[in-house]
């Protein structure tokens, strides 16, 4: 589907956004938390080696990582310890360049907004207060809610039913191959933005830097009324 398709007035309702690495500048430290937390738990995975796999869930980054069952004993520590650790470098982190313009911006255009995260819903939830989007009181669904994170087709289709629309007239927001997969396989079409630092964005299109361009792209398609 063409740009000018995506962000069609007569097509779009409402979108769904990704959390960590398209409105919160935080997949760096979440790929340092789970490094530290495979530290604890006995296994040398260095933030490089963990990146490429930031936008799973726990429930697939684990045994990704370890061979394990996230579901296990040590699987279980070893997700209480990543979110130990990234809660320790939530107060360094910051929204992406035009985060909260964008949710305006499509807020007035009356479409329906709802996040769809792979991360814990609690821990999501505190991410949004600490880059200033907390009071903005965004329906959410989490890996905390459907059985499995993305790239399964989950979390978009929980979406789907929480924004109350079909697949064609939504549109999914994200930063990695994960967020393009999950949407794909829900049927519903997708951009990705560059800010997350995420090597596997690069080749899909269209692909923006950030929420900001996006939202210069979506005043040329679908100016406010």
């Amino acid at each position: 589907m063409t740009q000018p398709d995506l962000l069609n007035p007569e097509r779009l309702r409402g979108v769904l956004l990704d959390v960590d690495g398209t409105l919160a500048d935080s997949n760096l430290a979440h790929a340092r938390a789970w490094s530290a937390a495979l530290r604890d738990g006995g296994f040398e995975k260095t933030p490089e080696e963990v990146f490429p796999l930031i936008g799973m869930g726990g429930d697939k980054l684990v045994p990704e990582l370890t061979g394990l069952d996230a579901e296990s004993e040590v699987g279980k520590r070893l997700t209480d310890g990543w979110v130990r650790h990234f809660e320790e470098l939530m107060p360094e982190l910051r929204p992406t360049p035009g985060a909260r313009a964008l949710i305006e911006g499509l807020r007035a255009r009356g479409l329906r907004v709802a996040l769809a995260t792979s991360g814990e819903a609690e821990i999501a939830d505190a991410l949004l207060r600490q880059i200033g989007l907390g009071d903005l009181e965004l329906e959410r669904v989490s890996s905390s809610d459907v059985e499995n994170s993305k790239p399964d087709p989950d979390l978009i289709k929980a979406g789907l039913h929480t924004l109350g629309l079909p697949a064609g007239a939504a549109l999914m927001v994200g930063d990695t191959p994960y967020d393009a997969e999950a949407a794909r396989k829900a049927g519903v079409p997708y951009v990705l933005l560059r800010c997350g630092g995420h090597p596997g964005a690069e080749g899909h299109d269209p692909l923006y830097d950030d929420p900001q361009a996006l939202l210069a792209a979506l005043d040329q398609a679908f100016p406010v009324q």
